[in-house]
């Protein structure tokens, strides 16, 4: 599985939303892989791996709290 889906599976650990990704179509997992990506890229620009990443997904962090982290270590960065 790629560092992609790891994600993916770890932002949708609850049933309902893993019940959503089994309902996406073949377009829209792609963007979802794309998305996911970038984000992965941006946690590696800013010191954080994408199993950090997965670690904090299946701690309780949304994937828009996840954002706020790594946009705030960006600013850090900058």
């Amino acid at each position: 599985m790629t560092t992609e889906l790891h994600l993916i599976a770890a932002a949708s650990h609850d049933s309902a939303s893993h019940d959503l990704a089994d309902s996406l179509s073949l377009a829209q997992k792609e963007a979802l892989e794309r998305a996911v990506a970038k984000i992965v890229v941006l946690g590696a620009q800013v010191g954080v791996s994408a199993d950090q990443m997965i670690l904090l997904l299946q701690s309780g962090l949304t994937v828009g709290e996840l954002l706020q982290v790594l946009a705030a270590r960006a600013g850090d960065v900058a």
